[in-house]
């Protein structure tokens, strides 16, 4: 049978150096993240009880405002 060897253990510092190698950054979450995550949900949370009430108006702009900005802005920010 061949030797096999073991594939190395995954280190912070493998990780680091692995990160700034290939030029990505890793995705850290902030409280600007975590605040604009919890106004897109809770943008959506009050478009959808409108719409179920009938708003016709209101709840497609708060769907569209959590779907199309804030979600974004929560992931990309």
């Amino acid at each position: 049978m061949a030797n096999r060897q073991r594939p190395a253990r995954a280190t912070r510092e493998g990780a680091q150096a692995h990160t700034a190698a290939s030029g990505r950054e890793s995705l850290q979450f902030s409280k600007v993240n975590l605040a604009f995550g919890a106004a897109g949900f809770a943008s959506l949370v009050l478009g959808y009880w409108l719409l179920s009430g009938g708003s016709i108006t209101a709840a497609p702009l708060l769907l569209v405002l959590g779907y199309v900005v804030l979600l974004p802005l929560a992931l990309i920010l």
